[in-house]
């Protein structure tokens, strides 16, 4: 029913391949080396209307891309060990706002891939689905989730909506993938908790938009903290640089902002240090006396100091209630607690 031509397969400098040169990769070359996976992730990455360049350097980028998007797939299922979507699975109106965010954020990739393949686009799935699992998950979602999943009790209720949203984005991002990257998502396909025994992912369905699952007013807030967050990044590294800080859990972090962004980051102010992941956070209105003016976001003041108390072996969170349980003394209440419910669970 329809028919795609693409150009000339080049080399590295844009000559054509030629035995005489000697500039040919045959494909079996490039499978016995990086295996089928990346000679398809190759060809789909090509914007095959223009002519498609291959070269040792390009199979070694698209390699460590794989690599981003399969350890990204790797957290995901290793974090739903535990998880039977069934029994465990969190109604969306009761998951915390991140974890709806991640699925609102989930619906602009499967809009983008659905696009793009029925336009012949694949080049854009390719860098989606790389941007989706290398920015949106492991740079921002992931990172600030990690506290949650590891130290919260095994049932406590945002601990099961995060792994609600993580088999969502799994399951929905190995479909996705299903077409380029065939044996990965196959092989993510099989160790998805509760999924089809003995179907092959090739024979389910491709994901589609769930417009329940969008919230325009939910992404304008998240989106003024992820600017809030990397001013607040940038901030912990120049205080890095001069040793006021070592690892960012060292620091307790003071953040102003002006009215507008004050609106839309203030309902998470509680959330602020695990977001930021630090050990201290607090949000004020206006100027924030010895903190610095961001040059590059207008409104945002932010001031790194040592964190104060002392440090968790638990959870690595600096806190004044570490040393106050005679039995527990190197742990923080917050860890002490969940202790005492696996314990009693």
């Amino acid at each position: 029913k329809a028919v795609l031509t693409h150009g000339f397969v080049v080399d590295a400098e844009g000559k054509k391949m030629s035995k005489s040169i000697g500039n040919t990769i045959a494909p079996t070359q490039v499978i016995k080396q990086y295996g089928a996976e990346i000679l398809r992730m190759w060809v789909a990455a090509s914007d095959y209307r223009d002519d498609i360049r291959i070269s040792d350097k390009i199979l070694k980028q698209l390699t460590d891309a794989y690599r981003r998007i399969r350890n990204t797939s790797r957290f995901l299922l290793g974090n739903l060990n535990d998880f039977d979507p069934d029994k465990h699975a969190v109604a969306y109106e009761k998951m915390t706002p991140i974890d709806r965010y991640a699925l609102h954020n989930l619906q602009g990739l499967i809009e983008t891939a659905r696009k793009a393949y029925d336009s012949y686009e694949f080049h854009i799935i390719y860098h989606a689905l790389f941007n989706f699992c290398t920015l949106d998950l492991s740079a921002f979602y992931l990172d600030i989730l990690k506290d949650r999943l590891y130290t919260s009790p095994m049932d406590d209720p945002a601990r099961r909506s995060a792994q609600t949203a993580l088999y969502q984005i799994a399951d929905n991002l190995a479909r996705l993938m299903a077409p380029i990257m065939v044996f990965t998502a196959e092989e993510i396909w099989k160790y998805l908790p509760s999924g089809p025994d003995g179907e092959s992912i090739h024979l389910s369905s491709m994901p589609e938009v769930d417009e329940q699952l969008r919230d325009a007013a939910l992404a304008e807030q998240w989106q003024a903290i992820k600017l809030v967050r990397s001013e607040v990044t940038k901030a912990m590294e120049a205080a890095r640089s001069e040793k006021v800080i070592g690892h960012s859990l060292d620091a307790f972090v003071v953040v102003g902002l002006d009215d507008d962004l004050f609106a839309l980051v203030a309902p998470y102010r509680d959330d602020l240090r695990s977001i930021f992941i630090v050990s201290e956070a607090k949000l004020q209105r206006g100027d924030v006396i010895g903190g610095i003016r961001s040059s590059d976001a207008a409104g945002i003041v932010v001031k790194v100091s040592p964190a104060s108390g002392k440090k968790c072996e638990r959870c690595w969170v600096y806190d004044i209630s570490v040393g106050e349980q005679q039995d527990h003394p190197t742990i923080c209440n917050r860890c002490f607690n969940n202790l005492q419910i696996i314990e009693t669970s």
